[in-house]
């Protein structure tokens, strides 16, 4: 197990570099000068020989290239540089809105589980029976609704109206990350409800769950020790995913409620072409997805010893 994670890492490693490559490149050819914007913004005449000092002090009067090889050099010794705007570390920045992102996307989760594993099973049991045609329904209508319009109508509902919760956040806590974590729930929720019943269905149709009936064993018991452990694989899959996409920040859901995360952080960098900001923020997503994609393929490993790495034995 240990040799196989070691070697999964090892191809994963090359996708982090091309990625710092490919993420530099476009931030440099975006087509917009930070030191001219910040000029802009300035009272007064602003000399070309100021821009030039601004452009020398940032260090982008050098080659594509050498900028590149230094700011790789300082993220590998932990190093991200500082803020275009604030002027702040950038590291210290990221960690500073970690925690809000955490807290949001530990809370959508629990609530995807809860309400997508069991309702997901519960309509593949009770296929084309009323409760079927109710789940599938309410899935279809969560999935087709956009989140900033899911947020729109819970935050009038739910924080205009009924006034249990804040209209935008106040702090990292359980109240005001209630609105957006059920945003971000409701869809993920109505996607995942359906996927989930579509494994339990197909594995309900296997032999095997006939042979246990055959023999008097319990519907229960084949369900818990049976047909559940065949689907981990695609539930574990669905949830690591989920984990990829809320911890690298839900931009719209973190804007419209003012959720003080690293998606919110993301978007008002982008606005200001704050590019050390914007590329720790690339830097971070590309490492969620790359130990997401590492942990989904040790989990397959342990759920089911016949996956080997290439095809081959290990």
């Amino acid at each position: 197990m240990k040799h196989y994670a070691v070697k999964r890492l090892l191809q994963l490693i090359p996708i982090l570099f091309a990625i710092t490559f490919l993420s530099y490149g476009m931030m440099r050819l975006a087509g917009s000068d930070v030191v001219e914007q910040k000029m802009e913004n300035t009272d007064g005449t602003v000399s070309q020989e100021m821009i030039d000092a601004a452009r020398e002090e940032l260090g982008l009067d050098k080659p594509f290239i050498v900028q590149y090889v230094t700011w790789l050099g300082k993220l590998a010794r932990g190093d991200m540089g500082v803020s275009y705007v604030s002027g702040k570390p950038v590291f210290s920045t990221f960690v500073s809105k970690l925690p809000a992102t955490l807290l949001l996307a530990v809370v959508s989760i629990l609530l995807t589980v809860i309400v997508s594993i069991p309702l997901g099973i519960w309509s593949a049991v009770n296929q084309n029976r009323a409760a079927d045609y109710v789940i599938r329904t309410a899935s279809f209508v969560g999935n087709s609704l956009p989140n900033f319009f899911v947020s729109l109508l819970l935050m009038y509902f739910f924080a205009i109206r009924l006034n249990w919760f804040p209209v935008i956040s106040r702090d990292v806590s359980l109240q005001s990350v209630a609105l957006p974590s059920i945003t971000l729930a409701i869809a993920m929720s109505a996607k995942y409800l359906r996927q989930v019943r579509a494994t339990v269905l197909d594995e309900l149709s296997k032999d095997y769950v006939l042979g246990a009936k055959a023999r008097g064993v319990k519907f229960q018991t084949t369900m818990m020790k049976s047909v559940m452990k065949a689907s981990l694989v695609t539930i574990i899959t669905l949830l690591t995913l989920s984990i990829g996409s809320l911890l690298g920040g839900t931009a719209i859901v973190e804007s419209i409620f003012m959720w003080d995360g690293v998606g919110k952080m993301a978007v008002d960098a982008i606005n200001m072409r704050d590019y050390p900001i914007i590329q720790a923020y690339v830097m971070w997503m590309a490492i969620i997805y790359v130990l997401v994609n590492l942990i989904t393929d040790v989990s397959y490993r342990y759920l089911d010893p016949r996956i080997r790495l290439g095809g081959t034995e290990q």
